[in-house]
């Protein structure tokens, strides 16, 4: 298969998470956009490190996910405390959290 494929296929899941964040209101759903543009990010950086025929993409990819698994347990805990808080999951609620 051609790596050009994979550069539209990571183009394509990035746009559609970029389009979740600023569309979606709901906390979850925007989250799981973030994540989806982080994979389509990988995708890029693994598709040219094979281009390249080096490991720097893959690596870069691999600390990539090491972010992502932090921010998923961090972001997971910030929604569920304005969940709490506000009975919602709601972007527009969490900005009524300020003291």
């Amino acid at each position: 298969m051609n790596p050009v494929n994979y550069l539209y296929l990571a183009a394509v899941l990035f746009t559609i998470g970029a389009a979740g964040v600023l569309i979606r209101r709901n906390a979850i759903v925007v989250f799981m956009c973030v994540e989806l543009m982080l994979n389509a990010c990988n995708l890029a950086f693994v598709t040219f490190s094979r281009m390249h025929g080096n490991l720097d993409g893959q690596i870069i990819a691999f600390f990539t996910m090491v972010v992502a698994a932090a921010e998923v347990v961090v972001g997971l805990a910030i929604i569920v405390s304005v969940f709490r808080a506000r009975h919602s999951a709601s972007v527009d609620d969490a900005s009524l959290m300020k003291l």
